[in-house]
């Protein structure tokens, strides 16, 4: 399921934010690659423990563990801290597909990603190029949201970044490993998560329908889910 998710942030938290960012140490994005990721990547990142990255990666998370829509896409068991990458004058990041397991620093734990995220927070008309393209079983699908915004997608997608050719491209991206594993599943609790919240409204959050259907929900969560 590929998701956007809108206004993570506003727009004047998304100014805080990137005066923080912008003053980091910006570095070769091959840090973090794995070796097919290096042949592809020309970017750059902020360092993962500068203090920069780790504060403001703080912030995204504690956003998003707050964000109901983003909760019922994903369920997140872990989010990977976020990272920062950074386009400018012609850099791109070529077809790809995300490492299946992440860890966290040289010696920390291991998680599993089983969904991408990209949070934007550069507005799509100050920079030309850059969208990401994920390649679904309908065909690719171009992304450039507005600063703020986020998209969500499964970690099996190829994706790539095309060349950011005017302005720069500034990004937040990092991974997750979901209480249930299956992208078919996620979405099928998802669309029925959504449905239980529009009969809530229509027939009243104790009603007969919506009990049911929590039920069911919950049953299908307890079968599906791996803590």
């Amino acid at each position: 399921m590929l998701l956007p998710i809108p206004d993570v942030f506003t727009k004047a938290e998304v100014v805080a934010l990137r005066a923080r960012l912008d003053a980091g140490p910006w570095a070769d994005g091959n840090a973090t690659s794995g070796h097919q990721a290096a042949l592809a990547k020309r970017n750059r990142q902020l360092p993962e423990h500068c203090p920069e990255a780790r504060e403001t990666g703080d912030l995204i998370t504690r956003a998003l563990q707050a964000n109901p829509m983003f909760v019922s896409a994903a369920l997140p068991h872990t989010i990977f801290p976020p990272l920062f990458n950074r386009y400018e004058g012609g850099e791109a990041f070529d077809l790809h597909v995300d490492n299946a397991i992440r860890r966290f620093g040289p010696d920390g734990p291991r998680i599993r990603s089983d969904l991408s995220a990209t949070l934007f927070l550069s507005e799509p008309e100050d920079y030309d190029g850059g969208e990401l393209v994920i390649e679904t079983l309908y065909g690719p699908q171009s992304i450039k949201l507005g600063a703020g915004d986020l998209v969500l997608y499964p970690s099996k997608s190829l994706h790539r970044v095309t060349p950011v050719t005017r302005g720069a491209r500034v990004c937040s991206f990092f991974w997750i490993q979901s209480l249930v594993r299956d992208d078919a599943d996620r979405e099928t609790l998802f669309r029925l998560d959504v449905a239980i919240q529009r009969v809530a409204l229509e027939t009243g959050a104790g009603g007969t329908a919506a009990l049911e259907l929590t039920g069911v929900y919950h049953n299908l969560l307890r079968r599906w889910a791996e803590v």
